[in-house]
């Protein structure tokens, strides 16, 4: 029986070692005949190395061909991963490189582990494992030949040539270009689908993020064969880059900085202006709570200017900003924060296009919009020759008493008197309510066609026909569509949270009659006022802003002017600057003449008489203005801020020339500034100044080099002359 059961055991063993043999020589079969090819390229794979070759970014020029983004090659030092797998070599040769290099072995490893994470361990490395790691950009070309030289000392190394960006002219513009950084961890996957490598520079803002994929070109490569442990023997193939396509921008370049130069003087000089409270009937401050009066803060703001037949942009400004050259220049995490500091105050905040994403309440330079709708629903009985009795202040007539207890039912006009009362304009038309301002006017406006239409969203239908509410297309990135309050907006603005507790969630009357002189919870950008006013201008196309022309072929040779392209000897790849109207509105004469009529008159006069001369917000400013070289009309803005404390107001103009040879739009907003007569008009009025040569423009020269011990993003900048902002305002209103 003992000898049966080996028997057995033997048996079972020996059929076990066949299907074990069996299952060998399968595999070894599968290995050696049918897997040989993919076995042959993994070891082939093995023996080389790609690397990939980035092509010279497209340059980026203004309309007349200034560059505004060039490239300045630059050679970095690589080391292969294969090199660096053993730690006590990695540790030894880091050691070696870094005083050769400038840096340090922590940052060396860094780059090569990635940082330390919250659990003390490192986090990964950025860098593609599929090229060689990035050790060292920008490195002299004595340092490359001696690291070249002496390679069997450094093994893996390599010196590429590589391009960085330079942007001959900075600050200028910078919220237009934008600038480049690293691909972030959110953005990987789609760089990689699109055959990115993670340690490129990509578009992250401005049109350099727009239109990334034009200016970036199409990489090459270079294979090379390499020994066990990463040095290379010789080239195996190489196929070169190509260039990205250049671009052409609307932007004039020498407008540019003269916006930018007004809108940061004009800012400084309002700093300086000191405001106070209205006083009641014993001259006391209204709001003892509050101090009686404080200097204006104007930290921030922005100028449009628009050709309003083509939709193109001429110069487009936002203050605070910033030297995009910071996003190249090598400094530490450290200096960076300190430079580009992480805040929750929106006046501080650099980053952030105020021309495009600012969310302003307009105040009266949204009046024009106003009384297009009331003229275009037939909301004023006799059109434009209706007449109103302006006494200084308007009461709901719509609310009865009772409800006037406990909301607010009296809206007055802004202050004469040296703010002690109201003023009163007497017997008005559109035109004149609109050349002396007249709130009271509009307050009857925004009630009656809300009550008397049961509540309808008319004058929120209208207002949106020149763009209000609605993103206005430029191609920049992170652009606000804004707000034209209906019970929609405002019902999910209590719901979130954002009005005061106890705001009931329902549209009201009130909110109507404060979206009519452009307050309350209204919020539209500088852009689009610019896009609306031009709807104005051109007659009724609301035309998508144009902020670039054409995308060209790689390759603009320069002109024989230094830091100019030659554009006539281009060629254009994709056209961009065709007139693309959103839409057209029908605005005959009879609607369209007196609203021009009225902004013409805020410029020249003359405003209307009751009890004592009434100048219009604006004729005093402009009285100086050479009128007859470019006729302009335009509207002054006050926007009312936190408390409606006078330092808090905003201040706001919107301008168009009246004549189609010259084009242009112009809006400034200018925050915590004050009048719209005193701030934004002044900066509006030397715009249109600049254009025919009677305001001075500095010549456009290229930047000095960048200050890397400088504490702030960019310097301070000041008009040449500041005699286009001179001018006498009215003491007391927009």
């Amino acid at each position: 029986m003992a000898s049966d059961k080996r028997s057995s055991r033997l048996a079972a063993i020996g059929v076990i070692a066949m299907l074990l043999f069996g299952a060998m020589g399968m595999r070894m079969w599968f290995l050696q005949v049918v897997d040989a090819p993919a076995l042959e390229q993994k070891v082939q794979s093995n023996k080389t190395r790609t690397q990939k070759l980035l092509p010279e970014r497209g340059r980026i020029f203004d309309r007349f061909g200034h560059i505004m983004a060039d490239n300045e090659k630059m050679l970095t030092v690589t080391l292969s991963w294969e090199a660096l797998r053993d730690q006590a070599d990695r540790l030894e040769l880091f050691g070696r490189l870094a005083p050769i290099l400038q840096t340090n072995v922590t940052d060396l490893e860094t780059r090569y582990a990635g940082p330390l994470g919250s659990d003390g361990k490192p986090r990964g490395s950025k860098y593609s494992p599929l090229l060689p790691l990035p050790i060292k950009e920008d490195v002299g070309e004595d340092t490359a030949m001696y690291l070249l030289e002496r390679s069997e000392d450094f093994p893996g190394i390599d010196v590429t040539t590589e391009w960085k960006r330079a942007y001959p002219y900075a600050p200028i513009a910078a919220h237009i270009l934008g600038y480049l950084g690293a691909i972030t961890e959110n953005d990987s996957a789609q760089y990689l689908d699109l055959g990115y490598n993670l340690n490129e520079r990509v578009g992250q803002f401005g049109v350099e993020k727009v239109y990334e994929r034009y200016l970036r070109g199409t990489p090459g490569y270079v294979k090379y064969e390499v020994d066990s442990r990463g040095a290379i023997l010789q080239v195996l193939e190489r196929v070169e880059p190509v260039a990205g396509n250049d671009l052409h921008l609307s932007i004039d370049l020498s407008l540019q900085q003269f916006a930018e130069q007004a809108l940061e003087t004009q800012l400084r000089l309002r700093r300086f202006v000191e405001t106070c409270q209205a006083k009641d009937a014993k001259r006391q401050s209204v709001k003892p709570q509050f101090p009686d009066c404080s200097n204006l803060k104007a930290p921030a703001g922005s100028v449009v200017m628009m050709n309003y037949l083509t939709g193109e942009v001429i110069a487009l400004a936002s203050y605070p900003t910033f030297d995009n050259r910071w996003f190249n220049s090598g400094i530490s995490g450290d200096k960076f924060s300190e430079i580009f500091p992480k805040t929750d105050d929106p006046d501080k905040s650099l980053l952030v296009n105020r021309a495009i994403q600012g969310q302003y309440n307009l105040g009266s330079s949204f009046k024009p919009f106003v009384a297009y709708a009331a003229l275009d629903t037939g909301q004023l009985p006799g059109g434009a020759e209706y007449r109103y009795l302006d006494q200084g202040q308007y009461q709901l007539v719509s609310i009865d008493k009772e409800s006037c207890q406990i909301i607010k039912c009296i809206f007055r006009n802004a202050l004469c008197g040296g703010g002690n009362y109201a003023c009163r304009y007497g017997s008005v038309n559109i035109e004149e309510a609109l050349a002396i301002s007249s709130d009271t006017f509009f307050y009857k406006i925004g009630e009656e066609i809300f009550s008397e239409r049961g509540g309808q969203p008319i004058l929120q239908e209208e207002v949106r026909k020149f763009g209000f509410g609605s993103q206005t297309g430029i191609e920049l990135p992170f652009e606000t569509a804004g707000r034209v309050p209906d019970k929609e907006s405002k019902k999910k603005l209590v719901d979130n949270g954002v009005l005061m507790e106890g705001e009931s969630p329902n549209y009201l009357v009130g909110d109507n009659v404060q979206l009519s002189v452009g307050q309350g919870l209204l919020a539209a950008s500088p852009l689009q006022l610019a896009q609306a006013y031009g709807t104005l201008a051109n007659g009724g196309d609301v035309n998508r802003p144009l902020i670039a022309l054409a995308l060209l072929e790689p390759g603009t040779p320069n002109s024989d002017q230094v830091g100019i392209a030659d554009l006539t000897q281009s060629t254009v790849a994709v056209n961009l600057g065709t007139t693309d109207t959103t839409r057209r509105l029908n605005i005959p004469p009879e609607i369209r003449d007196p609203i021009i009529r009225g902004l013409t008159r805020v410029i020249t006069g003359p405003g209307v008489f009751y009890d004592f001369y009434h100048s219009t917000t604006g004729e005093r400013l402009f009285a100086s203005y050479p009128y007859d070289d470019l006729p302009i009309a335009g509207k002054t803005g006050t926007a009312q801020g936190a408390a409606s404390l006078p330092w808090n107001d905003s201040s706001a103009f919107g301008a168009f020339s009246l004549d189609s040879a010259q084009p242009y739009v112009v809006t400034a907003y200018l925050e915590k500034a004050g009048y719209g007569s005193k701030a934004a008009a002044p900066v509006v009025k030397c715009m249109f100044m600049a254009t025919i040569g009677a305001a001075t423009k500095a010549e456009v020269l290229p930047s000095n080099p960048l200050d890397i011990t400088a504490t702030v993003a960019a310097p301070e900048r000041s008009l040449p002359s500041n005699r286009c902002l001179g001018g006498a305002t009215y003491g007391g209103r927009d």
